[in-house]
């Protein structure tokens, strides 16, 4: 009986702390083509979100970012990358200069979004508030700053833009070590 009020209670208190928090899976957004895509195809996924730009001493990092696609996307990974022109200007470009230039440039493959104010995106809110994802507060400062969600679609970890997408706690992350 003891062991049975324990089991409830635990059960009580799990529900009244993540009952307010959303996961990725219940956002949707545009992607750079303009079409509808719904997180919650991302279902059973490791996903990586990075803000991006065109112009940014970073930008090299789509290369990368690629390259980590390519390799583990058998591996139920994906990478979600949103253009930002809010830091230093660094994305100008309309959506089909976006897409021109990450393909030309890099072979870009993966999911890229429209491009974003990290102020009035619902899901960057999400990604930076505690109080939205239940994990932490981030502060997004530059472009190419890194989050990582797991399958359930929960925020793991935030990485500012100097890690490198290749960087060992990422692939370690991707691979379950």
């Amino acid at each position: 009986m003891k062991k049975l009020f324990i089991l409830a209670l635990s059960a009580i208190t799990m529900a009244f702390t993540t009952s307010g928090t959303k996961s990725l899976h219940d956002f949707k957004a545009k992607t750079l083509e303009g079409a509808d895509f719904n997180f919650a195809d991302l279902k059973g996924k490791k996903v990586l979100i990075v803000n991006t730009a065109s112009e940014c001493g970073y930008t090299p990092q789509y290369k990368d970012l690629e390259a980590l696609y390519e390799k583990y996307k058998t591996k139920n990974f994906v990478v979600i990358g949103f253009p930002c022109n809010d830091f230093g200007g660094q994305e100008p470009g309309t959506s089909k200069d976006i897409k021109a230039f990450c393909t030309k440039n890099y072979g870009v493959t993966f999911q890229m979004m429209e491009k974003v104010s990290i102020a009035n995106s619902p899901i960057y809110k999400w990604l930076t508030k505690k109080s939205e994802n239940g994990v932490l507060d981030a502060t997004v400062k530059w472009n190419f700053n890194k989050f990582l969600v797991d399958e359930k679609g929960n925020l793991v970890k935030y990485l500012p833009s100097n890690t490198k997408p290749m960087d060992v706690e990422i692939t370690n992350w991707i691979e379950g070590k």
